[in-house]
């Protein structure tokens, strides 16, 4: 039988999703979690690896068993063993030919940016902090330049090891609520580091750094060297994933809670 998951998790204290000997993370928790449930060794595949310190409010994962469980068993049991910081929201059995990656349709990232000249207490660990004045407005037309399929070598880590560069971004939208600026970005894939590199060439331009044209020349350069700053990775969110109806895995970007 093969199994689907909806995790949430807060990034602050592991080293990203992969799982890596010595260090905490995602798929090494939620592995040893489900590994009790189903009473035999489990491994997981999910639908988009996050790096250190970036949460998820939407991540899907599969895995294999033999183990017959109900899904709420699945649920309630892989959190009983489950720290904190990571909940398993949902469960179900799916079609054998389903993939928590290579099936989605679509990815969906927000980076939340705290917009005020005093630093944050809380929540520290969840916005990202920027305390020059941000034009949203201005961010928004250079947002512009980065939607449709380009080459992104601009805006993907010198470490990312995609055979392409090239992603289709279907939406880039960037909006100020009150003391918060939030990006959404919407593409069928991302390279390693994209949106935070798109967030710090678009954060330069709402600081008044650099005009509203420079996030398309970065993209034309295909140059990481040219680009911008790596954005921090606490403001990231991995929001969620879009599937074919048929496999029935729920998303629902805006529920309650999600800035």
């Amino acid at each position: 039988m093969r199994v689907a998951l909806g995790i949430e998790y807060a990034g602050t204290r592991f080293c990203g999703w992969q799982l890596q000997q010595g260090v905490r993370t995602v798929q090494g928790c939620l592995e040893e979690a489900l590994a009790r449930v189903a009473d035999h060794p489990v491994r997981v595949a999910c639908a988009g690896r996050t790096d250190t310190g970036v949460h998820a409010l939407g991540q899907v994962a599969h895995f294999d068993t033999t183990a017959q469980r109900r899904d709420r068993s699945w649920v309630f049991g892989a959190n009983t063993h489950l720290p904190p910081d990571i909940s398993v929201r949902w469960a179900r059995p799916v079609a054998e030919d389903f993939h928590a990656r290579f099936s989605a349709l679509r990815r969906h990232y927000r980076y939340v940016i705290y917009n005020t000249p005093v630093r944050p207490a809380l929540p520290a660990d969840a916005v990202s902090w920027e305390y020059r004045p941000l034009d949203a407005a201005r961010m928004s037309a250079a947002a512009v330049h980065l939607v449709g399929r380009h080459d992104f070598s601009s805006y993907r880590a010198y470490a990312c090891q995609a055979k392409s560069p090239v992603r289709t971004v279907q939406r880039l939208d960037v909006q100020r609520r009150g003391d918060f600026v939030v990006i959404d970005i919407v593409a069928d894939a991302f390279l390693h580091h994209m949106v935070r590199n798109i967030a710090g060439v678009l954060l330069a331009i709402g600081a008044g750094e650099q005009e509203t044209d420079w996030s398309r020349e970065v993209l034309e350069h295909r140059d990481r060297r040219l680009g911008g700053v790596n954005a921090v990775p606490t403001g990231l969110y991995f929001v969620g994933v879009e599937y074919p109806g048929a496999y029935g895995i729920p998303y629902d970007p805006d529920r309650p809670g999600v800035w």
